[in-house]
C-alpha cells in the first residue's frame, strides 16, 4: 500500500472511531462521560481534517 494509502486507511479509521464515540455520547446516561466522549470525538475529527487535509482530501467539512 503506498503512503497516501496508508494515510487515507488512518483517516478513515479515525473518522469511523469518532463516529462511534458520537454515537456512545449520544446512548450515555451520565453527563460528565457524554461530555468526556464528545470531546474525544471532536479531537479526533480535528485530527483527522488535519491528517486528511495533508493528502489533500477533505475528510470532515467544516463546522
Amino acid at each position: 500500500m503506498s503512503v497516501a494509502g496508508e494515510s487515507s486507511g488512518r483517516v478513515q479509521q479515525m473518522r469511523e472511531k469518532a463516529q462511534q464515540l458520537e454515537q456512545a455520547a449520544e446512548r450515555a446516561t451520565d453527563p460528565q462521560e457524554r461530555q468526556k466522549l464528545q470531546e474525544k470525538a471532536q479531537r479526533l475529527r480535528e485530527q483527522s481534517r488535519q491528517e486528511g487535509s495533508m493528502g489533500g482530501q477533505q475528510v470532515f467539512p467544516p463546522e
